[in-house]
């Protein structure tokens, strides 16, 4: 297998809409239902503050990237260069473990269908179950 291009990090589990939610959507719901102690919740609120001063906002370049009609089951990667944001996960991905929720480390280096794309990052839509490129090259680490 080549090396992989692209890095996620999700959960183990779909969401409603079928997709697996990424780290960030996590731990902002941990969040938002107030389940993260005093610490971890400086942790939270100063790391998405960091990332979204230090990395781009898909959708504020393309408000219909993440539109489910238009891109259905869209969800953001890193690009495996992007070292300084992968390594930043860590933090996030022990307040998931804390409160066990699963997570893990998705490589791939065809994810899916891009529809945005920048230095740091691609928007996909996964490929459909059953195509070539269905993300069969995806490894998968807890």
């Amino acid at each position: 297998m080549s090396a992989a291009l692209y890095v996620r990090f999700q959960g183990d589990k779909r969401s409603p809409r079928g997709h697996f939610p990424g780290v960030f959507a996590l731990a902002n719901s941990l969040a938002r239902e107030g389940k993260l102690s005093d610490e971890q919740y400086r942790f939270w609120r100063a790391g998405n503050d960091w990332y979204d001063a230090n990395y781009p906002d898909p959708s504020h370049a393309d408000p219909s990237v993440y539109d489910h009609n238009l891109n259905p089951g869209a969800v953001a990667w890193f690009k495996a260069t992007a070292v300084h944001l992968i390594e930043r996960v860590d933090g996030y991905w022990e307040i998931l473990a804390a409160h066990e929720v699963a997570c893990e480390r998705v490589e791939s280096t065809a994810p899916g269908r891009i529809v945005y794309e920048d230095d740091v990052q691609v928007v996909v839509v996964p490929w459909e179950e059953g195509t070539a490129l269905n993300g069969d090259d995806a490894t998968r680490r807890r």
